[in-house]
């Protein structure tokens, strides 16, 4: 996972990254085990990053089915800073 998040940072595709794992069984089961954080600029920048995954070129494609292949129960959200700053 970390390698394929260095790398679309690298390709400026994504601001940043960050990875937490809950601990102690703390939270309910729905939340799932780790929480990913992707930090982007905009949504431009978020639907960039989906259409070069969607391209299926390397090394991409095969960082993405590495992650892909690990994944059970996905479940995803979309979050921004509060308040919002114009």
């Amino acid at each position: 996972m970390n390698e394929y998040l260095r790398h679309l940072k690298e390709k400026k595709l994504v601001e940043g990254h960050k990875i937490t794992r809950r601990k102690l069984g703390f939270g309910p089961p729905e939340l799932g085990e780790f929480h990913i954080i992707i930090e982007t600029t905009d949504l431009a920048q978020l639907e960039q990053n989906f259409q070069t995954v969607a391209k299926n070129e390397q090394p991409v494609a095969r960082l993405h089915a590495n992650v892909y292949s690990r994944v059970k129960n996905f479940r995803s959200g979309l979050w921004r800073d509060y308040p919002d700053v114009f």
